[in-house]
């Protein structure tokens, strides 16, 4: 595994690789669910990338960039076992040079839901997304259905740039109590912890009722609402049963769907969803 800072050295490294390469996008301090991405892109490319970028765009001025957790070294030594080929690590003053002015937008895809809660959140994440895949040329690009808007916002930008690139989305990795994985999980304490597992009772309630006829919308939102105002511990900032492809709000479910939500638990917030088929 050869480890590289500077964009000449990534495209030197790059430059022999033969076969399909897959790239697996990173902001580090890394869980379970990225290293399935990775052992995903492993048994599917000749040559993985992993990079490793905590993105200053895509944060607001009043979210965790500073706090936001790093430990580099613990992160090598993951991906190692795993047969990646390189590990990219940018500084931010490579990747957004002084004086830097372009910027890539999706446009409607991006306005509900986390676009709604975090102004210019999507701006920082396809500006970077287009860097990473600019820089790295991969076949395949794999992500994970845990930021399921930030999928959608990806296929989108990837069908309207022509990016000859296959977005590979890989299910969501979870606690053995049903809590999805996350870098911010680390910031909460025991008790919010234990609340926290009242996204995943939210959205299997709503599934479970989904699974057996219901077809309204409108009361899914509402029993996703009604479990997750059982925890007094948890501030919800919005419930969603979306189109999978456009997030529009749907009044009936006809095609595939995608329940989704985002909580603040004390500071820290967290994201969940499930998939409809």
């Amino acid at each position: 595994m050869r480890t590289v800072f500077t964009l000449p050295d990534l495209r030197s490294a790059r430059l022999p690789f033969s076969g399909m390469v897959g790239l697996v996008p990173t902001m580090g301090y890394l869980h379970d669910g990225h290293l399935s991405l990775i052992r995903r892109a492993r048994e599917e490319c000749e040559h993985v990338v992993v990079s490793i970028f905590v993105n200053p765009t895509q944060f607001g001025p009043s979210e965790d960039l500073s706090k936001y957790p790093r430990d580099l070294d613990r992160d090598l030594k993951l991906i190692e076992p795993l047969g990646t080929d390189l590990v990219w690590i940018p500084t931010a003053e490579s990747m957004y040079p002084q004086e830097y002015q372009t910027w890539v937008e999706v446009e409607a895809v991006t306005d509900p839901l986390e676009g709604a809660m975090r102004p210019g959140h999507f701006k920082g994440v396809t500006t970077v997304v287009a860097k990473l895949f600019n820089a790295v040329q991969p076949h395949k690009a794999y992500f994970g259905q845990k930021d399921a808007q930030q999928v959608a916002v990806i296929r989108q930008m990837t069908r309207d740039l022509n990016f000859p690139i296959e977005i590979v989305v890989c299910p969501i990795v979870r606690e053995p109590d049903g809590l999805a994985m996350s870098s911010r999980n680390v910031y909460l304490n025991p008790e919010q912890r234990k609340a926290a597992t009242v996204l995943f009772r939210a959205l299997s309630t709503a599934k479970d009722v989904y699974d057996k006829g219901e077809r309204d919308a409108g009361m899914l939102r509402q029993i996703m609402t009604e479990v997750l105002a059982s925890e007094a511990l948890v501030q919800v900032q919005y419930v969603s049963c979306a189109d999978y492809d456009t997030l529009e709000e749907l009044d009936t479910i006809k095609e595939k769907a995608l329940l989704s939500m985002a909580v603040f638990l004390g500071k820290t917030r967290l994201i969940d969803n499930f998939v409809l088929e």
